[in-house]
């Protein structure tokens, strides 16, 4: 398929279907036989990818985990151990900014008791 169609198959904008694989997160492959034009062509692995790479963004992985994530998933023999560390990693992470918020949270709400005692 061509991006147009991975576009609307995966809801990303053709920019950033292109920025994901300048990143070399996707590859696309050109028909060696076509020299007039330059379109590449994208598989069903793509669609997977790409999938992976927007819940991964929405979870929190910054793009150099995500890449890191596709990379020992898809290209790694044991990617278990390495999957793992990074997930483990990232839930330490989500941990640590509830527990930041969470203080952020009672500040602010001491804060609004204090202006309401006032009134």
């Amino acid at each position: 398929m061509l991006v147009n169609e991975l576009s609307k198959k995966t809801g990303l904008s053709i920019h950033t279907i292109r920025y994901y694989e300048n990143l070399g997160m996707i590859k696309g492959l050109t028909d060696e036989k076509v020299k007039s034009n330059n379109y590449k062509h994208y598989d069903s692995n793509t669609i997977e990818r790409l999938e992976i790479i927007i819940e991964a963004r929405e979870v929190g992985f910054t793009l150099a985990e995500i890449k890191k994530i596709l990379t020992t998933w898809f290209e790694s023999t044991d990617s278990k151990p390495e999957t793992l560390e990074l997930f483990q990693a990232k839930i330490k992470e989500i941990d640590d900014k509830m527990k930041y918020f969470k203080q952020i949270k009672q500040l602010l709400e001491k804060v609004c008791e204090k202006l309401q005692s006032n009134d």
